[in-house]
């Protein structure tokens, strides 16, 4: 079984290598931005709701954000303006280098649904540096007898800056003996050779000191110089000549500092001193003397620091050798870098949700990035979660992958996962990395209260004290919280005429039953009454409703909420209504609504019932513990039953007994009896007949 599974696992992971692949080449939306370097941080680059096309507001509500394959954060995205803005000031040179163009790739993620736009942002070159030579002096020894029109290789400068604003020309301090000719090196650069004009003389001048000037092309241009200290030796007619031109060595990245990479060899025909050869390297930037160097008589070449070929995959070194006449030859060596796997996979979290609600089907949880700074097969990424959670992991766009519910979750069932995202590379040995995403479920009022048992029996001694403790009830809920509360009542009996109120009551908190009176055995041996549980199916508004009379009277009254789904609730239990002076006024509010849902997103619409009754005790009658008006009008919800049951109609009227005194009310009457829960959108106020005016506020 064990070696099934893992078969099923290496299977899974080829399928989502495979859709990664091609996932990866699908072409989305893109932009391009420009900025120059050095640009302050705060500076406008673009405005990204415009060119997506969004509303401003959409970003917030899609949580929009800015992510990167390298995760820097050099971009800020403004949700309210939608504007985007430099969050660091740029070097071109410190994050391409030599590169052209210098190139900063971006995602803009938009959640909620999720979607990526991939954009560049190009930064521009500025002229902010000068050229300069890595040697503040330059040695030449030049034979007296150097042919005129000889050149001689000079160390040449460098100017970090690209395009025009790089190193652009060479000149000389005025010489009778020598010029500046300009030599185009083949990649981009220009090396200056210094040119024999005039045949020399040891004995006449044995030294000569000469300025070298660099100048860039900028505006103002800028200028870097060197002192060129040539000494005129005595014949020396054969010139250093290595063994091959171009010499080819591959060095893994681990090698040790202090290895030796290479050895390169050079001959002179001439003897003594003149035959005599030194080897250093040659035009080599900063970083090649930093990390490699090179012995001067035996010409093996060391390293000086760890290489690292996600940072530079190859070098290429120009080493000369000098003789002692000071004639020179030169070779080329190309070390390419050998990539091991010494990178563990990146995983980069852009969005996470810890808790979702229960019974909502595929549910985004978690949107996440992986990348491996190797190459080829230790760069390649296997991604995967564990295979009995009830979770589905998918990959999007490029490197992005997403966390998703694989079907509605019952928090009933488990409340909590803990989801270990693990990617592996493919390199030798393999390199893991794990994250881990603790996500709670949050509860829904999914479940009815239930009865420890279906049915209770009690015995009670007649003759019994009032408020006797007859026994106790008790229902659970499986939900969590508010939707767990448990309210206990009682129901209205199947006989309208048995007022069992007057027999007993119960506790609403615990279920705790108790006699209201005492009982006579020869009156009544034995009675069955109904109990309710529910949980929290309720809520409450207070209303206050003032007329316009001086000195203005108003009364203030609880409104009572009914949540009801698509109204499967066939009545609406009334509270108590305590007894009140005979004259004054009572007014009772109920709101019913009914939540419909109305696509799998869960969208809901309300429709909303409202009875408003103001009337004089003195006009009133009363039917159980309700007042009712001697001639209510049609189809008004009226207690029929005693027990403050509410007769069921779809149609309700507001109605005001006697003299209001004002016009100010409104209220509102369906003109269609069975009213249909609206749709999405839909203004449940049509169709209505304005009956009145009557205004209420609610507190």
């Amino acid at each position: 079984m064990k070696t099934r599974g893992a078969l099923t696992r290496r299977k899974r992971q080829v399928l989502l290598l495979f859709v990664l692949l091609r996932l990866s080449q699908a072409s989305l939306e893109s932009g391009r931005y420009s900025v120059e370097e050095e640009n302050e941080i705060g500076f406008f680059v673009a405005n990204v709701a415009r060119d997506l096309g969004l509303r401003v507001e959409e970003l917030s509500l899609r949580e929009a954000r800015v992510v990167s394959d390298d995760n820097k954060k050099y971009l800020h995205l403004d949700l309210q303006t939608g504007d985007l803005f430099l969050n660091e000031k740029l070097d071109r040179e410190e994050l391409c280098g030599s590169t052209e163009p210098c190139v900063l790739h971006f995602q803009v993620l938009l959640k909620n649904p999720l979607h990526f736009f991939w954009a560049e942002l190009h930064i521009k070159d500025k002229n902010d540096h000068s050229p300069t030579f890595l040697d503040k002096e330059i040695l030449l020894k030049i034979s007296e007898t150097t042919t005129i029109g000889t050149t001689f290789l000079m160390e040449s400068a460098q100017d970090l800056d690209i395009g025009s604003n790089s190193l652009q020309n060479y000149t000389i301090s005025p010489n009778s003996h020598f010029y500046i000719k300009i030599r185009d090196s083949g990649e981009g650069n220009i090396d200056p050779e210094l040119v024999l004009d005039k045949a020399l003389d040891h004995e006449e001048e044995p030294e000569l000191r000469l300025t070298l000037i660099a100048v860039d092309g900028g505006s103002p241009p800028r200028s870097g110089t060197t002192l060129v200290v040539i000494k005129v030796l005595d014949v020396n007619d054969n010139a250093p000549e290595f063994s091959q031109e171009i010499y080819e060595a591959q060095v893994p990245e681990d090698t040790p500092v202090g290895s030796s990479i290479i050895s390169v060899s050079a001959k002179d025909l001439d003897a003594g001193n003149y035959g005599k050869i030194s080897y250093t390297l040659f035009h080599a930037s900063e970083d090649i003397r930093k990390t490699f160097d090179i012995n001067a008589v035996s010409g093996e070449v060391h390293l000086r620091t760890l290489l690292d070929f996600e940072t530079v995959q190859s070098y290429t070194i120009n080493i000369q050798a000098t003789d002692g006449g000071g004639l020179s030859g030169k070779c080329t060596l190309l070390v390419k870098v050998k990539d091991i796997n010494d990178n563990p996979p990146e995983v980069t979290m852009s969005s996470v949700t810890n808790r979702i609600p229960e019974n909502t089907p595929e549910t985004l949880v978690a949107v996440f990035s992986v990348r491996d700074q190797d190459s080829g097969e230790n760069g390649r990424v296997i991604c995967s979660i564990q295979d009995d959670l009830p979770f589905i992991l998918k990959p999007t766009f490029k490197n992005f992958f997403t966390v998703t519910t694989d079907k509605a979750l019952d928090r009933e069932m488990r409340a909590e996962y803990n989801i270990t995202i693990t990617v592996t590379d493919l390199g030798t040995p393999r390199l893991k990395t794990e994250h881990n995403i603790i996500v709670w479920i949050s509860d829904v009022n999914d479940n009815a209260p239930t009865f420890s048992q279906a049915s209770y029996t009690l015995f009670i001694r007649e003759n019994n004290s009032p408020a006797l403790h007859m026994g106790t009830i008790s229902a659970t809920d499986r939900d969590s919280g508010a939707n767990a509360q448990v309210t206990y009542s009682l129901l209205p009996p199947h006989d309208p005429h048995l007022a069992l109120a007057s027999l007993v009551s119960i506790n609403a908190d615990n279920g705790h039953l108790f006699a209201v009176r005492s009982l006579d055995y020869e009156a009544l041996r034995a009675f069955e009454f109904r109990v309710g549980a529910t949980d929290a199916p309720k809520h409450r508004l207070l209303v206050l409703v003032k007329d316009n009379g001086e000195p203005p009277l108003s009364v203030t009254v609880t409104l009572h909420v009914l949540l009801v789904d698509g109204f499967s609730q066939p009545y609406l239990p009334l509270p108590e209504v305590a007894p009140e002076e005979p004259h004054a006024d009572s007014l009772t509010v109920y709101l019913v609504i009914a939540l419909a849902s109305v696509s799998s997103l869960f969208l809901f619409s309300v429709v909303m019932f409202v009875t408003l009754r103001l009337c004089k005790r003195n006009k009133a009658t009363s039917v159980g513990r309700f007042p009712v008006l001697e001639d209510h009008f049609p189809d008004h919800l009226v207690d029929v039953s005693g027990t403050g049951t509410l007769s069921h109609s779809y149609q309700y009227e507001i109605c005001l007994a006697g003299p209001s005194g004002t016009n100010e009310f409104k209220f509102l009457k369906p003109i269609i009896p069975n009213l249909p829960v609206p749709g999405p959108g839909r203004n449940i106020m049509e169709n209505a007949n304005i009956r009145n005016s009557f205004g209420f506020n609610i507190q």
